[in-house]
């Protein structure tokens, strides 16, 4: 395991600690509904990622559905279920073991800051409406995590010096803008049916701050 890979385990691991460690779980076990949408959304985001594409090992791309998770959950409840996700599609071949905190803290965790980032600036400095939740919260955080994923990760493989940079951008890097807006699309159109038919599920939507207004 190189020092990269190792620097990656530790960020990733305190990342995951500081979720676990806010957790009540007296609270959690006696809470139904949220069982089963942490559960329920790793197991989606499982059965997603396992559709993917790619040459060299690594370098595969598939879509992330952070965005809607982000938003459905929250930040460290997010953090939580990809991370069951990511450990359940390891097991199955995802990646190997020595690049899991890799894949968890710029798979995982950079896209769900980034939209919970793009969520937060929108909630306290946009006026509060309907489409600017779907657009600015879900559909242009998806958008951009994914190509900000995909370049971190493809410097990471550069760096590493497991590929050369040719391989890195032709066969991954370059991917980019055929990916930004399915994802984006994706995402938009996942949150926009939730806040319609179950805004129960969808942790930071509330229709007093988005409808009554």
């Amino acid at each position: 395991m190189s020092s990269l890979q190792l620097f990656a385990w530790l960020i990733y691991g305190a990342f995951l600690f500081g979720a676990v460690k806010h957790i009540d779980f007296t609270h959690f076990t006696r809470n139904k509904q949220q069982q089963h949408l942490i559960f329920g959304t790793a197991a989606c985001l499982f059965v997603l990622w396992l559709f993917k594409a790619g040459i060299f090992e690594g370098l595969d791309v598939h879509f992330l559905g952070l965005s809607v998770l982000t938003l459905m959950l929250g930040f460290r409840n997010a953090i939580i279920a990809s991370f069951i996700a990511l450990l359940g599609a390891n097991v199955t071949g995802y990646g190997t073991w020595d690049n899991f905190g890799v894949n968890g803290l710029l798979g995982t965790i950079l896209p769900i800051g980034t939209t919970y980032l793009f969520y937060m600036l929108s909630f306290h400095r946009i006026p509060r409406q309907l489409f600017v939740y779907i657009f600015v919260c879900a559909f242009f955080p998806a958008a951009f995590s994914i190509a900000l994923k995909t370049l971190s990760l493809g410097a990471f493989y550069y760096i590493e010096g497991t590929y050369t940079w040719d391989i890195v951008f032709d066969n991954y890097v370059l991917l980019i803008p055929l990916l930004v807006f399915p994802e984006a699309l994706l995402n938009g159109m996942a949150i926009t049916l939730l806040v319609i038919y179950q805004p129960t599920w969808v942790y930071t939507f509330h229709d007093k701050f988005y409808l009554d207004n």
